[in-house]
């Protein structure tokens, strides 16, 4: 599925289920031996898909660990990113000197547990749209949508800022015609390329039952 929203230079791999056992360095191992085993499995599964992508571009296999803020600690000269849900495992991964930064999340098809949530992460002018698109298009999850784009922001965003980024430091605008959306950034971004950065573009699926976003800067 994500093949769909991020081609090449970007090499992806993705995985709708776990292995019993999934291939771990001790390292990785070491970082969930105290998990449940659902939580070890994917975790495990996830790193199997990010190194199949990271082979693909030519890099050695290694472990993957979490660095700060728990984002993923690539290679050197490696940028991507990773994600997972219920049924569902996918990592993207590219060349430093091709991309710049890779956000990508999947979700569950399915709407936010209550409007509380909602609240929590949009914002007003969000939420006016996500109405009216619900008018129009009932048959998506537009607040899970939003939300997912979100977080791929912020999967986009920490890399090269190196801080957090709160829900309402972002607006979403979402696109139902293309498949798109496009962030605006509501705080002061870091310098990309002798420009600030203002925000991100873009795109999102809907497809077995789950919502998957995907951003990526090219160089």
């Amino acid at each position: 599925m994500i093949g769909k929203l991020l081609p090449p230079p970007i090499a992806v791999r993705e995985a709708f289920g776990d292995p019993e056992v999934p291939q771990m360095y001790p390292e990785e191992r070491a970082v969930v031996a105290n998990a449940v085993p659902e939580r070890q499995r994917e975790f495990g599964t996830v790193r199997v898909c990010a190194r199949g992508a990271l082979e693909e571009l030519g890099f050695p296999p290694g472990p993957i660990l979490p660095g700060a803020a728990r984002a993923p600690r690539w290679p050197a000269g490696a940028v991507g990113a990773m994600t997972h849900c219920r049924g569902y495992r996918a990592a993207a991964v590219a060349h430093a000197a091709d991309v710049l930064t890779i956000g990508l999340d999947a979700e569950p098809h399915l709407p936010l547990p209550d409007r509380g949530v909602r609240d929590l992460v949009t914002l007003p002018e969000e939420r006016a749209t996500l109405d009216r698109l619900g008018l129009l298009r009932p048959e998506v999850c537009w607040d899970r949508l939003l939300f997912s784009a979100k977080e791929s922001v912020y999967k986009a965003w920490y890399p090269l800022a190196g801080r957090w980024l709160d829900f309402e430091e972002a607006v979403v605008t979402i696109d139902p015609d293309d498949a798109t959306f496009h962030a605006r950034l509501l705080v002061d971004g870091p310098v990309v390329d002798g420009q600030p950065l203002k925000g991100f573009d873009g795109r999102w699926l809907v497809e077995s039952g789950l919502v998957v976003t995907a951003i990526a800067v090219v160089r």
